[in-house]
């Protein structure tokens, strides 16, 4: 890549990238884009095609830094039609374009895999010894942070955008629960890596595609789309119940919670521990607040709540959790339910994301999404609020059927402690706050109103 193009490219991809669904920078200015690596993935003669590997090195003018690892295609000939819509723009005569939507590209990827063929800076490791690399490949058009490619009808790759120096959660976690023998994990067939401030970095994870199976979220929503289409019916006499459906997945939750506490770290937490987690519960309301100030009103109820942690002396167990559990992140197959995405919220610091941590919040993550998948409709439908009784008798059915599915594989009821499930929850819903005031400011209600349930706000 000449000194020309590559200046060219800086500059285009200081315009393209803000745009990106993927890219975790948003609301903040870029000052400069930097690739730090650079290797040829693929080749070829026609058209004068050239697949590169970039990590990019992007600092914003707030002073943050965060690295992207991106596929960038460039051809002198005609772009075929399939891949205009991934054109970033022209450099030095040569159009320039994002190479993960293109099928060449990506069969290279998986010839690489297979071969166990590294190049300069990525290096290939298949688990799996009867892997295919013949199989087409298309991209998974419903993600937000990261990527997936998806092979034929056996296998999808997740390829993580923004990287942070070390092992990914996904992958660690991931191999932990199937080396173990869990039947609620799909194994790792492969994994890529390279170097990120010198230390390996992993870049993607290969798994099983399961093609047959239903997301959790779609699952759910169809329950309530069901129950809203009934004039006269509660929620346990609709055809479409997920109550079901909602225990067994309680019950998997836990049987994975019990085995992540024995494949991975965990202990006892003390009482500085819950004064150290009060803290940082403020912390991340202070830091809301001061994005939405539609917070403001629930700020002082939030953080009673939030003291109660602090002042718990009884021991509370702690481990490697999944971080960002929701129903979009779980699938039903024909063998029970499928948790993914072990990542945690990607937004945060990989210390974050891999610290022990009560499973609670995993409950408290999930309570949120039955919240979510009975209430979004009613946001989309504003002339249907006589709807709302409804679609809370359907929340607090499937909340209740998770926490039993739970507590009969646990052997304890997460509800029992109340104090450390009701702040998770609270915390998650500022969470969710932020989120919709930034990109559907039409749902910021979803979140308020599980607030003000939460906790008693004076008149």
């Amino acid at each position: 890549m000449s000194a020309t193009v590559n200046t060219e490219l800086h500059e285009l991809l200081l315009h393209w990238l803000p745009d990106q669904r993927w890219f975790g920078g948003k609301g903040r200015a870029i000052q400069s884009v930097e690739i730090e690596t650079s290797a040829v993935l693929f080749q070829a003669d026609e058209d004068d095609v050239v697949v590169r590997h970039l990590l990019l090195r992007v600092d914003s003018e707030d002073g943050g830094t965060e690295r992207y690892q991106l596929l960038v295609g460039t051809r002198t000939g005609e772009v075929p039609q399939r891949l205009q819509h991934a054109v970033i723009g022209v450099a030095e005569g040569a159009t320039v374009y994002e190479a993960v939507h293109d099928s060449d590209a990506t069969s290279e990827l998986l010839h690489r895999i297979v071969a166990d063929e590294d190049t300069d800076t990525v290096r290939f490791t298949a688990a799996a010894d009867d892997l295919d690399p013949s199989l087409p490949s298309r991209v998974m058009g419903a993600e937000q942070s990261n990527t997936s490619i998806v092979y034929g009808e056996d296998y999808i790759l997740k390829v993580f955008r923004r990287l942070q120096p070390g092992l990914n959660p996904d992958l660690e976690v991931t191999r932990a629960l199937a080396d173990a023998g869990s039947l609620h994990v799909a194994p790792p067939l492969a994994w890529l890596d390279g170097d990120v401030e010198g230390q390996p970095t992993t870049l993607g994870m290969m798994q099983s595609y399961l093609r047959n199976a239903s997301e959790g979220w779609a699952m759910a929503t169809a329950s309530v789309r069901d129950l809203f289409a009934e004039g006269d019916l509660h929620a346990d006499e609709v055809g479409g119940d997920f109550a079901g459906e909602a225990e067994r997945l309680g019950a998997a939750t836990a049987e994975v919670h019990a085995l992540m506490a024995r494949t991975l770290p965990s202990r006892t937490a003390g009482p500085d521990d819950s004064q150290a987690t009060a803290h940082q519960l403020h912390e991340r309301l202070d830091a809301a607040i001061a994005v939405v100030t539609e917070l403001a009103p629930y700020a002082d109820a939030i953080r009673d709540v939030y003291a109660q942690i602090g002042a718990l002396t009884e021991a509370v167990p702690i481990q490697r959790i999944h971080g960002d559990l929701h129903l979009g992140q779980v699938l039903r197959t024909q063998d029970g339910w499928v948790l993914l995405d072990f990542e945690g919220e990607p937004a945060r610091s990989l210390a974050e994301r891999t610290a022990l941590m009560s499973p609670l919040r995993d409950v408290a993550g999930m309570l949120r999404s039955f919240d979510y998948a009975a209430r979004h409709l009613l946001a989309e439908r504003p002339g249907e609020q006589h709807l709302a009784y409804r679609a809370a008798e359907w929340a607090e059915r499937n909340r209740t059927a998770f926490c039993d599915g739970y507590a009969k594989a646990a052997g304890s009821d997460p509800r029992e402690a109340s104090v450390l499930l009701r702040a998770f929850e609270l915390d998650k819903a500022v969470y969710e706050v932020v989120y919709e005031a930034r990109n559907r400011p039409t749902w910021l209600a979803i979140p308020l109103g599980s607030i003000e349930r939460l906790v008693e706000v004076p008149s």
